[in-house]
């Protein structure tokens, strides 16, 4: 299947549903089926995730209360409560464990048994996840996001609003290797085309505003680097990026949503419901080691008019294609 790419003109910063099915809770299983969910960030910044993977279950023939029962776990952006929820997980005799980024890792340490399926993995491979995308080789298997070339594609769009662009800041999660990764891919691409790079570099929410602070205003644009932290922040950043009168661009739309200007990237919740086949396959008895990991297929290239207005921008044309 080609890649696809899909373009949306944003009026405002739309909210993300936050919707009750998926607010953390202890159920009692019974004899269904039953999968672990365990969030990285919270309900609402997985707000368009959590119904496309849900969806995609009930047209398999899987009815959350009827047929299959999920436990959902929010770690609120925090890593250090993976490896519990991923416990705790075990202890209910779970069915499989749903997740994505780094939480894998914690999931995996906590079985090699319970099958668990990634819904977003930057670097599936190069992590530990995966032996190989073709052949994962144990009990993970998943939604593979890596790819490298998104960067420049995303350094290239902010340059065809900003044509001036000289500065480039760079938002990222220290404490978290998929985003590290991603801002070395940022700084290299930079590089070739004359821009320079200021890196703000957090590990928890609180350093988000002394990192803004620091810069006084010595970029022209921000790049964010996503990740479940970041991603639980994400109207905080907004708001001071907007403050500090900052383009931004970031991975997916959810941002642009809370108010960023840009953001290219995978579809998430195309990736949430192609998760769900492989929780099908899995309850149906087949092996993740005997499952590929699959690579995206979807794209989308999503813009705030409103934040445009605001910092006074022009969108180009040859970017004007409202969905």
């Amino acid at each position: 299947m080609k890649r696809r790419d899909f373009i949306t003109l944003l009026g405002g910063a739309a909210a993300a549903p936050m919707l009750a099915p998926f607010a953390a809770r202890a159920q009692q299983a019974g004899k269904l089926p039953t999968i672990g969910f365990l969030g990285a960030a919270t309900p609402s910044a997985w707000g368009h995730w959590v119904p496309a993977f849900v969806q995609r279950l009930h047209e398999l023939g899987w009815i959350e209360g009827k047929t299959i029962a999920i436990e959902y776990r929010w770690a609120e952006g925090r890593p250090e409560r993976f490896a519990e929820m991923a416990t705790e997980f075990v202890r209910l005799k779970v069915d499989v464990i749903v997740t994505s980024g780094t939480a894998v890792l914690a999931a995996k340490q906590a079985t090699s048994v319970i099958p668990i399926v990634f819904a977003v993995a930057s670097d599936p491979v190069g992590s530990g996840m995966v032996a190989s995308l073709s052949r994962p080789g144990s009990n993970v298997t998943g939604m593979s996001i890596q790819a490298p070339e998104l960067a420049g594609k995303r350094l290239g769009l902010l340059r065809e609003v900003l044509p001036g662009l000289r500065q480039l800041a760079i938002l990222t999660n220290a404490g978290y290797p998929a985003a590290v990764l991603e801002m070395g891919e940022v700084e290299a691409t930079a590089r070739t085309l004359g821009i320079e790079i200021a890196k703000l570099e957090i590990r928890r929410a609180d350093d988000i505003a002394p990192a803004f602070e620091a810069l006084k205003g010595g970029a022209d644009a921000l790049y964010i680097c996503t990740d479940p932290l970041i991603n639980a922040n994400r109207i905080r950043i907004n708001t001071l990026a907007l403050a500090a009168r900052l383009p931004t661009m970031a991975g997916f739309r959810e941002f642009v949503e809370a108010g960023a200007l840009m953001s290219y990237g995978t579809n998430f919740a195309d990736l949430f419901r192609r998760a769900g086949d492989l929780v099908d396959k899995i309850l149906h008895g087949t092996k993740p080691a005997d499952i590929p990991v699959e690579q995206p297929t979807k794209f989308d290239l999503v813009i705030n008019l409103i934040t445009a207005k605001a910092l006074g921008l022009t969108i180009p044309h040859n970017l004007y294609q409202p969905a």
